[in-house]
């Protein structure tokens, strides 16, 4: 047991109170004016993890970023990489290199000619940087576009360009700033996982701006959730996902259901009276949570289920519905079901089987039912 719990810390070091972080964002503000971007940042990034920073359009991830990088001062606070304060430290000084959206690929040069561009700036030997620079698009697989011009190349394949050039110097951490949005959404399926796989074989620290969801929960190690310039949680994808710490963060990542409520009975179990419910609802809760307390119970669309016989497992949780809305997508159904009080449930359903019709239609009476532990109470 203690051999399993040491590899956990070794590839969790966040976890590991002793651990050292690699990047230690301290106290950071960042102000233009009267606007505050960033608002007291705290943040530590491990060495060689794939850290995601997400959030909407100015949450303040890209102005963090630049920080980073060096392109923007902070107004107040340090930022430590590998134990050394950045303060003062040009961008061309530090042990980062960053990969912007456009990709800023050099368009009269062939591929292997960017990728190159930094080792001969840096003077390095001819056959040095021949060595390099095969190696590097060996490990991006573009050797056989060597010869070609970003023009030539599709969208991946420039991305896959620019995170060479971003690569071959070795840089102690990559900064990337949206390295996706560029490509189309089954295109960026596919590189986000080439983008995980090149990060795990050069164990480069990576910090990723995105504000796409899914994206930051298939890359990452651990995602910062960020908002009007603050953290508002910190953790791994399924952590974020299936404990989300505020309503924010449970609304920001994914769909959602929210039912408002007080709590009547508390305990390692809440049991909560909720607006438009005639039956209570239970959450199995860590955290202690006053009796009068007002809170959202949160549970995620695929967690319910719905039936139109009443349920006889374990689900603690029954209430009843017409089904106003359903969309069939293949894999999976997605329904909306109207509660007698008017609210709107979500649901979607796995279709694990072949069939011809859907076994539950419009205008069905049906039962939704979930456990308790498939949901979360939330006070803020």
């Amino acid at each position: 047991m203690k051999a399993h719990s040491d590899k956990a810390l070794v590839d969790r070091p966040w976890l590991d109170p002793d651990a050292e972080p690699f990047i230690h964002i301290e106290g950071v503000t960042k102000k233009f004016g009267d606007f505050v971007a960033v608002d007291n940042v705290n943040l530590s990034v491990y060495k060689g993890e794939l850290f995601a920073l997400l959030g909407g359009s100015g949450c303040g991830k890209s102005t963090l970023l630049r920080m980073l990088a060096g392109f923007e001062t902070p107004t107040a606070g340090r930022i430590l990489i590998d134990g050394v304060d950045t303060a003062g430290v040009a961008p061309y000084d530090r042990p980062v290199n960053m990969m912007f959206q456009s990709y800023a690929l050099f368009p009269h040069m062939t591929v292997e000619k960017n990728v190159a561009y930094g080792l001969k700036r840096d003077g390095l030997p001819a056959k040095e940087i021949r060595d390099k620079v095969a190696d590097m698009l060996g490990l991006v697989q573009l050797t056989q576009f060597a010869k070609r011009k970003p023009h030539q190349l599709s969208g991946g394949q420039r991305q896959r360009v620019a995170l060479a050039r971003a690569l071959i110097k070795q840089p102690k951490v990559l900064l990337l700033d949206e390295p996706l949005g560029a490509l189309d959404k089954k295109l960026r399926e596919q590189t986000q996982f080439e983008l995980m796989n090149i990060q795990e074989q050069v164990g480069i620290t990576f910090v990723v701006v995105t504000h796409d969801q899914e994206e930051a929960m298939t890359l990452s190690s651990r995602i910062a959730v960020m908002n009007q310039g603050e953290i508002i949680q910190v953790g791994e994808p399924t952590e974020i996902y299936e404990y989300p710490q505020t309503k924010f963060t449970a609304n920001f990542i994914g769909d959602i259901n929210m039912f408002e409520g007080r709590v009547t009975e508390s305990g390692q179990r809440l049991t909560v009276d909720c607006d438009g419910i005639d039956t209570p609802l239970v959450v199995d809760q860590k955290d202690t949570v006053d009796v009068g307390a007002d809170v959202a119970v949160a549970v995620r669309p695929e967690k319910i289920h719905v039936s139109k016989a009443p349920p006889n497992g374990d689900e603690e949780n029954v209430i009843k519905g017409t089904v106003h809305d359903l969309g069939y997508l293949g894999s999976i159904s997605i329904y909306r079901i109207e509660l007698a009080s008017g609210k709107m449930v979500h649901v979607t359903l796995q279709n694990q089987r072949r069939r011809a019709h859907l076994e539950v239609e419009w205008d069905d009476e049906v039962f939704l039912s979930w456990e308790a532990t498939d949901s979360v109470a939330l006070t803020e």
